[in-house]
């Protein structure tokens, strides 16, 4: 609701099954070189994946980079 990026890090295959609406797909194994189809590290990211995991490796790599990231673990915590 305040303008932050909503990102799936799951594989294509699970975000095709189900994902939350008006989320981008980015697999966590190929978000190191899909950083630039995130936008400004001054946007907010709200990760979240199948059970936590990948997302944590996701927010770790973003914080990383700079951005500011709220890890909600499981798709189910939307």
């Amino acid at each position: 609701a305040d303008g932050a990026l909503l990102l799936d890090v799951r594989t294509p295959s699970e975000f095709r099954e189900q994902h939350v609406p008006h989320a981008l797909n980015v697999p966590v194994q190929e978000l190191p070189g899909r950083l630039h189809e995130l936008g400004p590290t001054t946007r907010p990211i709200v990760v979240y994946c199948r059970s936590g995991g990948r997302s944590a490796q996701a927010t770790a790599m973003l914080r990383q980079a700079g951005y500011q990231v709220k890890d909600i673990g499981p798709m189910t915590a939307w």
